[in-house]
């Protein structure tokens, strides 16, 4: 049995606690080291779809997904840049099931937190080395720590320390785009709907908005090309009269919304190649270290959270001589099909900014797009994971 079994998770992230959690919920030991002082208010939305909401009610967090987050429901829908609708958005899984949220990423990671023992999360913990033998692994960090655990987890970012010991160096692929993101109080424009999920789409650039934390915010993505590479950051500070003057005379309810913001901040879009592996003896890789993707589909958190269900599903009844084994399973198992998210996340964005000559083809592709979705959100991991468990026994 997995009791003995220690686990380290190097990042304190969504992909990072929730895997905590759901390795708990497993039976194993875990501790989370994160190299921020504190877990902060950083980010603004995220989009929580039905692939990953299950995974949260599965640990018992839907009462606080519906407390916490706005749902956005059948009024969601893409708009051409004057206004006109092109197609609804795809907002339920095959079966009709509407679980879809935009949530505050602070409130998440808050949510999230609160579900573990505060002894668990070591802030100020910033992992500089990792070594391991046959039977366990070794963590120094920049404080001075060391720790010792049978498994390492890094949940440690696109930027990720620990990936060196996995897979061949490799640099994230600018995408020729940022984003320009923040929060706009519903005080501040009492008439927009706190209840769907709206784009629109223009030549070269697109601009999302969706409520958050129980409709009291709405976060807002302005997706503009540059052919300046800027390093990846969520909090780098924007213009708001530039962001302003990038959607200049479209739909009319997206000026009135930038004129109520006063702070914006400038995310650089990067994502990479798929690895060819994700995992060397006792360390794994999970989420944005395994695989970064772009937004397009909204899909950053929800496969970490798939990926942290995935892998505390096959560790449940590991112990430190198979757990290297159960490792290269949770490998297959999640490399094919965050590679295909990762993949549908580019095309996704191409569609959303493309130069179509003549706008009809654009938005027949946005329509059909329903299909892809539903395949995403129809997905249950444990299923799976519990089957490539049994091939191993």
């Amino acid at each position: 049995m997995s009791a003995g079994l220690r686990v380290a998770v190097i990042g304190g992230g969504i992909g990072g606690l929730f895997t905590a959690i759901a390795l708990r919920e497993a039976g194993l030991q875990v501790a989370v080291y994160e190299q921020a002082p504190e877990l902060g208010d950083i980010g603004a939305g995220v989009y929580l779809t039905p692939n990953s909401v299950r995974q949260l009610e599965r640990v018992g967090l839907g009462p606080e997904v519906e407390r916490w987050g706005a749902r956005v429901g059948f009024e969601s829908c893409y708009f051409r840049e004057d206004g006109t609708p092109i197609a609804p958005v795809q907002v339920t899984d095959s079966s009709g099931w509407n679980a879809t949220y935009g949530m505050h990423r602070a409130d998440l990671v808050a949510m999230l937190t609160a579900r573990l023992p505060p002894e668990v999360v070591h802030t100020g913990h910033r992992c500089t080395g990792f070594r391991q033998d046959d039977e366990r692994a070794c963590l120094t960090f920049a404080n001075g720590a060391s720790v010792e655990a049978e498994l390492v987890v890094a949940a440690d970012g696109i930027h990720s320390e620990l990936r060196q010991y996995v897979a061949p160096p490799s640099c994230p692929i600018f995408s020729s785009s940022v984003a320009y993101r923040g929060l706009v109080p519903h005080e501040r424009v009492p008439h927009w709907p706190t209840d769907r999920w709206q784009m629109w789409l223009g030549k070269g650039k697109h601009f999302l908005v969706f409520p958050v934390r129980a409709g009291r915010l709405f976060n807002y993505v302005g997706f503009v090309p540059t052919d300046k590479e800027m390093q990846e950051s969520w909090s780098a500070p924007g213009d708001p009269d530039q962001l302003r003057a990038e959607f200049a005379g479209w739909d009319e309810r997206i000026g009135g919304l930038l004129r109520e913001v006063r702070h914006t901040f400038r995310w650089a879009l990067y994502d990479r190649e798929p690895l060819p592996s994700w995992t060397r003896g006792r360390l794994t890789l999970l989420g944005d270290a395994a695989h970064p993707m772009l937004p397009h589909l909204g899909q950053g958190a929800n496969q970490s959270i798939e990926d942290g269900m995935a892998l505390a599903t096959i560790l449940a009844r590991a112990d430190r001589y198979t757990a290297p084994a159960r490792l290269l399973a949770y490998e297959k198992l999640r490399s094919e099909r965050v590679a295909e998210v990762q993949r549908g996340a580019r095309q996704n964005g191409l569609r959303y900014d493309s130069l179509y000559a003549d706008l009809a083809v654009r938005d027949a592709e946005i329509a059909a797009h329903a299909a892809f979705r539903r395949w995403l959100y129809d997905h249950d991991v444990v299923p799976e994971a519990k089957a490539a468990v049994a091939e191993l026994l």
